[in-house]
């Protein structure tokens, strides 16, 4: 682990804010690391961590992709930094596009150019699934809403309108999100289309009634070297998206299998996690999460310390790392992210559901709910006994932003 001259390495970590990220500053800061923590949010609660050396402000990437790389080249100059780890696809895709400009002057943990395309590209992922016969849904790629309600009836209803990538440069240089949405009628996916055409192709899925599990790996090579799994058992917005709250799960032998073939194709250096969505009778490929994933921290607190091992991997090589494919973590785990976990409780008491053909967990649960955050056995992504201030800090945040939302829209969701 130590640089030459003795002194430990420096480890720069982006998106300061995320609970994932602060999981990255404990774990790297425990084991000796000096840990930079970045974020474009000079408020960023990991800026508070015990754990972090030091604290810096860049550009937001979205809006400045180009001002962002270079200033956190400029950081790597200065302050020897020996890897830059993004935490999240806006810093993702600038630096893989810039990965030139930082040879010979810090290490980036971002996955190879090749790989990388596949896994943000949703129709590229759904190509390789079912050339290594991985189950994904039943799919059309549609263009404009006119071929999209044409394609549409062959699938069912309701259709479920996946971007082509969730996130895209536009000409200016700013990076343009997409997210997922639902139609239910021909009428409702018109309008959905409507706003999309001319921006992103989309690919309308069949849905599946289900439970998101992901498989989550860490590999050289395309060689697994650590292996984890979870289930999601609430998530925001209601209709599916990031998980608030989720539980350790033993390795499904079928889940694991697929995961690893899919990686292994792509010969996928670092971290990644594979989604799945189980329903009553099948489960089907949801995508591949090239990058830190939002649920780590449970990953860490049952026992598979993701970040140590990845800064393991690409300061000394896969050869110093023991692998951990048959180590036992702690099943049974969970973990919850504050901020989203309320806005999924009170999303539920308020009954507000876009999409009525969806089903909406009741009230009862919203309350049962209310009742667990008082669970001491449950863990925080942010909270955490040997370095509270962060997960203390988010509290006022959480409340500034619940009041503002109440004041502005006279609700809760």
């Amino acid at each position: 682990m130590a640089k030459g001259n003795g002194a430990a390495p420096t480890v720069l970590v982006t998106d300061a804010g995320r609970g994932s990220a602060v999981a990255f500053i404990r774990s790297l800061g425990r084991k000796g690391y000096r840990v930079i923590a970045a974020d474009a949010d000079p408020r960023s609660v990991g800026f508070r961590s015990r754990y972090a050396s030091r604290a810096v402000v860049y550009p937001a990437p979205a809006a400045s992709p180009d001002e962002f790389c270079a200033r956190l080249l400029d950081i790597a100059k200065a302050e020897a930094v020996d890897l830059i780890i993004p935490v999240t696809d806006l810093v993702l895709q600038p630096l893989a596009l810039a990965r030139r400009s930082f040879e010979g002057v810090t290490r980036l943990a971002v996955p190879p150019d090749d790989a990388l395309a596949v896994v943000t590209d949703k129709s590229q992922t759904l190509q390789l699934a079912r050339r290594l016969g991985v189950p994904v849904p039943e799919t059309r790629v549609v263009h404009t809403a006119r071929e999209a309600v044409t394609q549409a009836e062959a699938l069912g209803w309701p259709i479920v309108l996946k971007p082509l990538a969730s996130k895209r440069r536009v000409a200016s240089g700013a990076i343009e999100s997409f997210t997922v949405s639902y139609a239910g009628s021909p009428a409702e996916l018109a309008a959905a289309m409507t706003r999309l055409e001319g921006r992103c192709p989309v690919l309308l899925q069949q849905y599946l009634q289900g439970t998101g599990v992901g498989i989550e790996l860490l590999l050289s090579g395309g060689r697994p070297l650590a292996a984890f799994a979870h289930r999601r058992l609430r998530e925001v917005p209601l209709t599916g998206g990031v998980s608030s709250f989720r539980e350790s799960v033993p390795l499904d032998a079928v889940l694991y299998d697929h995961a690893l073939r899919l990686l292994g194709e792509l010969r996928w250096t670092g971290l990644a996690m594979v989604e799945f969505k189980v329903g009553a009778t099948r489960a089907e490929l949801m995508e591949i999460n090239g990058r830190v994933w939002g649920s780590l921290p449970l990953a860490v607190a049952s026992g598979v310390d993701f970040p140590a091992l990845l800064a393991q991997l690409y300061l000394a090589g896969e050869a110093a790392i023991e692998p951990r494919l048959g180590a036992a973590y702690r099943v049974g785990v969970r973990c919850r992210d504050l901020q989203r976990d309320l806005i999924w409780i009170t999303s539920v008491l308020a009954q507000r559901q876009p999409y009525p053909y969806l089903s909406t967990p009741k009230r009862t649960e919203a309350l049962l709910a209310c009742l667990g955050l008082f669970n001491l056995r449950s863990k925080q992504d942010l909270l955490t006994l040997d370095d509270p201030v962060p997960g203390l800090c988010e509290l006022p945040a959480i409340f500034r932003k619940f009041w503002n939302k109440a004041r502005a829209a006279g609700s809760w969701a």
